[in-house]
């Protein structure tokens, strides 16, 4: 008998399921280390967009016409 396909999650997937998930269960030390894990993903996501941003503003400025 073959074995089931591994589903493959899409990207955030797992963002949407931890949005999903029930914070009565969390005792408070619990949600404080949840909300410091998601305060670093935050600063995480805003220093990559920092970085794509940077890399935008140097591409248009390189390939931008000349006048």
């Amino acid at each position: 008998m073959d074995e089931p396909a591994d589903v493959r999650m899409g990207r955030g997937q797992r963002l949407i399921e931890a949005t999903r998930e029930d914070l009565e269960l969390y005792g408070v030390g619990e949600l404080e280390d949840r909300l410091g894990v998601l305060e670093a993903e935050i600063a995480r996501v805003r220093a990559q967009i920092d970085r794509k941003r940077s890399g935008r503003a140097a591409a248009d400025a390189l390939f931008a016409p000349r006048s």
